[in-house]
């Protein structure tokens, strides 16, 4: 039994991305979080990270892994779709060349596009474009993959929910509020309050680190983390990293905020314990890059997502 008053974080051993092996795992871990069993008229949108169509395979989430959290809810008798806003062109083109056609062959998903747009004022007063159809499900499922990310330290659960933005909106946000990097940091919190019930589903199998987000090295960590709190579970991966919170923008902002989940104390661990992935060697960049891009970067990006399109 999982305490009323801390926030569990599933963390599990998995070596494989075969359906056979993962699907089990995962179903495990929706279970101990009390997921219902019952999803019939139910409409639930995973959100994975389709960030381009161009990028190492490592940088987009795992087709496998997303072909197998879908099973788990169609085993549910969920209406599965699935949908994001890639940074560059669209996500129907990235799902092409990035191998989910075929991971998802025979399996029962129905690709949103994210293209209506809905605007919306966040806590922090930062007002944003994001995709009326990221909100338009009973159950919002994140599937983010871990990476190291020459902005952020790292990133996980938190920060794929900034694929709600819209395309190259995303760019503008970097170049309008990237100067203060726990400005910008707060405004991905924001982004969390917008959604409906939300559970994540975080790939640490196979991850990137050294650099990131599409240029880092692969490492096998072979962890498999869950938990209905983006927050939590991204502070317990700093744990399994033995990564100091003090060096990722994202843990100081929300620890700043006091928000649920910001501390270690805050989490529960009804599997393994962050210290049975000790040793794993994950990296992170040294030294972060500029958060804010300059007009001809932004210029660059959108012309970019023109071309891919």
């Amino acid at each position: 039994m999982v305490s009323v008053s801390r926030i569990p974080v599933c963390l599990d051993r998995c070596d494989s991305y075969d359906i056979q092996i993962l699907q089990p795992k995962l179903q495990d871990q929706l279970d101990i979080l009390n997921i219902p069993s019952d999803f019939s008229r139910k409409r639930v949108l995973l959100k994975p990270n389709l960030i381009s169509a161009g990028v190492h395979p490592l940088a987009c989430s795992n087709p496998l892994f997303v072909a197998a959290a879908a099973s788990c809810f169609l085993d549910r008798g969920a209406r599965v779709l699935l949908g994001d806003s890639p940074a560059f062109g669209s996500a129907s083109h990235v799902l092409k060349q990035q191998g989910f056609m075929e991971a998802l062959s025979g399996v029962a998903v129905e690709f949103v596009p994210f293209r209506a747009r809905i605007m919306r004022t966040l806590a922090c007063g930062i007002r944003v474009t994001i995709a009326a159809e990221a909100l338009d499900c009973d159950f919002f499922v994140n599937l983010p993959r871990l990476k190291a990310h020459e902005q952020m330290g790292v990133t996980m659960a938190v920060k794929n929910i900034f694929g709600i933005v819209l395309g190259a909106r995303k760019a503008w946000l970097h170049m309008r509020h990237g100067k203060s990097r726990q400005v910008f940091a707060r405004m991905i919190l924001n982004l969390q309050e917008l959604l409906p019930s939300t559970l994540v589903l975080g790939d640490g199998i196979e991850v990137m680190h050294r650099r990131g987000p599409v240029r880092g090295d692969s490492l096998f960590l072979g962890c498999l983390a869950a938990s209905k709190n983006c927050i939590a579970l991204d502070r317990a991966m700093l744990d399994v990293l033995e990564i100091d919170k003090k060096r990722i923008p994202l843990a100081v902002a929300a620890e700043n905020l006091s928000l649920p989940g910001s501390q270690i104390e805050d989490v529960e661990f009804p599997q393994l314990v962050p210290q049975a992935f000790s040793g794993s060697g994950f990296q992170i960049p040294a030294t972060l890059s500029p958060i804010q891009f300059r007009p001809f970067r932004y210029l660059l990006s959108s012309l970019k997502r023109v071309v891919s399109g």
